[in-house]
């Protein structure tokens, strides 16, 4: 008689912020043909070609402002991290003469040091900085908003911040994507600063969060920092709007298309899986847009089953 093979079982690492075992093995389990599927008909997930979503998001912000510059009215966006397409955006603006006077532009995060202060506008690795040198500098001094409509958070402006979105009316669109904790924006599962059940953490608005050491090494292997791992280039704190905002934003849109360097390989694949049809909970900030409002664009990429793929190491 054949001698049963040894079942080897593990629990998740202490440190991993979302640790429930079955509902991990769910998620990882769900194929590319069932992605799409969700019980909220208002949460709208698509499978996008991988060349497509920065195509798509641009059209977006594109149409948007246009289409609020000709109607006349206020436009209020919460933008994601500033990266160079902003400076297409800027073209394209300038290309079609579009007055964004009516635009109002709020950065959704900062980096912060160990004491809480915020990285200034002039710390090139700063979200403000590059924000503003790839999409206002770049627009036509005759077709910008004034400088004070385009906002991130400060050591100033931090307890006021989420009050200036809705002394606007609110955001009319929040723009996000998953980092590798599930974090929405740099609300951490695992920060103290956002610790509060369900209904307390909806409520939570900005302030200086603790970024998660899965964080620190995504952005690690950012561009800006060089790519290269290097864990003591990234400020350990962010200041960041809260679930509030975005909960209050008119609309969302959400995109999953991140991957190392355009290869295969991708931190955000399970984790996409996970905020997308996990629990809604606080230990997966980005999980809350189950319950919103959202549209979901992921790369195929993204969508790829979860397996083995022996061949390859790292």
């Amino acid at each position: 008689m054949r001698a049963k093979k040894p079942v080897f079982k593990f629990s998740p690492a202490e440190f991993v912020p979302f640790r429930d075992r079955a509902v991990i093995e769910r998620v990882r389990r769900i194929p590319k043909e069932r992605l799409t599927k969700h019980r909220n008909p208002n949460f709208k997930i698509r499978i996008v070609k991988d060349s497509e979503i920065e195509f798509l998001w641009l059209a977006d912000l594109f149409h948007r402002i246009k289409t609020s510059a000709d109607e006349g009215r206020r436009l209020v966006m919460i933008m994601p991290n500033p990266w160079p397409a902003y400076s297409r955006l800027a073209h394209l603006l300038n290309q079609a003469r579009v007055n964004c006077r009516h635009l109002h532009t709020f950065n959704m995060d900062e980096y912060a040091n160990e004491h809480g202060e915020i990285a200034p506008e002039t710390w090139e690795f700063g979200f403000l900085h590059s924000f503003k040198k790839y999409f206002y500098a770049n627009l036509d001094r005759k077709l910008r908003p004034p400088e004070k409509q385009i906002q991130g958070p400060t050591n100033k402006n931090l307890k006021d911040y989420g009050r200036m979105i809705a002394d606007l009316g609110g955001a009319d669109i929040c723009y996000s994507g998953p980092g590798w904790t599930g974090h929405l924006a740099f609300i951490e599962p695992d920060a103290p600063e956002f610790a509060g059940s369900l209904a307390e953490w909806k409520k939570m608005g900005p302030r200086i969060c603790t970024l998660s050491p899965f964080t620190i090494a995504q952005n690690s292997l950012h561009g800006s920092f060089g790519m290269s791992g290097d864990l003591a280039a990234v400020p350990p704190k962010a200041a960041t709007i809260g679930p509030a905002e975005v909960i209050a934003a008119k609309h969302r849109i959400d995109m999953h298309a991140i991957t190392v360097d355009g290869s295969f390989a991708s931190w955000q694949r399970f984790t996409t899986r996970l905020v997308l049809h996990g629990p809604v909970t606080p230990r997966i900030p980005e999980s809350i847009l189950q319950t919103l409002r959202t549209d979901v664009w992921v790369s195929e990429s993204l969508a790829e089953n979860i397996e083995p793929r022996w061949e390859k190491g790292y």
